[in-house]
């Protein structure tokens, strides 16, 4: 397994993480021995990475990876979870931080995780579930610190979802090591610039941001939920189509676009529409770390197989790019 350097923190990443999220689903519904079984083939495979949060199955997923590393003992896992501040303790900020940690550590039978990300979407004047700039400099960040400093996070991080130019700002303070970033076939405005009118949210080409602060990426999204398998059927125990990230507005919207990356498959360029979508993200070398859900050992066995491949050569970047203009001018 390749494995990359995380950004300034030293850590090298393997390039296929983890995903222990409720879309998959299995870390969440899925049966205590497929969870073992699955995790096992993922170390012997060379996956270190390993992404949990307390919203997964209101801290199943959590429980379940513990008890699983706990019953595997790998030597090297590196796992990352999260903090999201509900909107009724925007006034203690910090001590909602720190419970929300130390629910997440008693959860995985851990002392210390490696990265905390903060969950909450990230806007210039905050409100509803998102956090403002200001808020996040001035009381998560230093509650970040404060958590390092004690020993109970190797690494501050954020997911970077929320209003670009606030994304930026934040990661531009270099307060955060690590930032989970939408990056995929429907959206690859973080490493490049968008068409004109194209049809997502347009983040600024954020990879030339987390570069500048040294910030390790973790690429969440590379699969746009599922939309880029390019089949709508769901396994049992996967969530309900999600809500999309920085793409469409609605899940379907984002199913008929990923139908028309196929000729990517008609032509030879990968195997499936996932391999494609999953090659394509780890093409940029700002990319740290992917993150793709699953609901058996078979999707990450799919996962596994198409990151063997490597990234997407330069000819079918370019074919990539000639589908993705056709986008443009479309309604979000």
């Amino acid at each position: 397994m390749e494995t990359r350097a995380f950004g300034r923190t030293g850590m090298r990443l393997s390039i296929l993480g983890f995903g222990c999220g409720a879309v998959g689903g299995l870390m969440v519904r899925g049966q205590r021995a497929d969870q073992e079984r699955t995790i096992a083939r993922a170390l012997e495979a060379g996956v270190n990475y390993f992404d949990t949060a307390v919203q997964y199955g209101n801290g199943e997923s959590e429980k379940n990876l513990g008890r699983t590393l706990k019953i595997l003992k790998p030597a090297d896992a590196i796992v990352g979870t999260k903090v999201r501040v509900p909107q009724e303790d925007y006034g203690r900020i910090d001590e909602a931080i720190v419970e929300s940690l130390d629910g997440s550590l008693h959860r995985l039978g851990m002392e210390r995780v490696d990265i905390l990300h903060l969950h909450n979407a990230i806007t210039h004047a905050g409100g509803g579930e998102s956090l403002s700039i200001d808020q996040v400099l001035q009381e998560v960040a230093p509650a970040f610190d404060r958590l390092r400093r004690h020993g109970k996070i190797r690494f501050a991080g954020l997911t970077a979802i929320g209003e670009t130019a606030a994304l930026q700002a934040a990661i531009d303070s270099r307060r955060f090591a690590s930032a989970q970033v939408v990056y995929n076939l429907l959206n690859p405005s973080a490493a490049a610039p968008l068409p004109a009118r194209y049809p997502a949210q347009d983040y600024g080409r954020l990879f030339d941001h987390t570069q500048a602060a040294g910030a390790g990426v973790v690429g969440i999204r590379v699969l746009a939920g599922g939309a880029l398998s390019g089949t709508a059927e769901r396994h049992r125990i996967a969530s309900p189509p999600p809500l999309p990230i920085g793409s469409a507005f609605n899940y379907d919207a984002d199913l008929a676009r990923a139908q028309r990356f196929q000729p990517l498959v008609g032509d030879g360029i990968a195997g499936s529409l996932a391999e494609a979508a999953t090659r394509f993200a780890i093409s940029h070398p700002a990319m740290g770390t992917i993150l793709v859900g699953m609901a058996t050992a078979e999707q990450f066995e799919t996962a596994l197989a198409a990151v063997a491949k490597g990234p997407l050569p330069t000819e079918a970047l370019k074919r990539v790019g000639v589908l993705q203009h056709g986008f443009a001018g479309e309604a979000r």
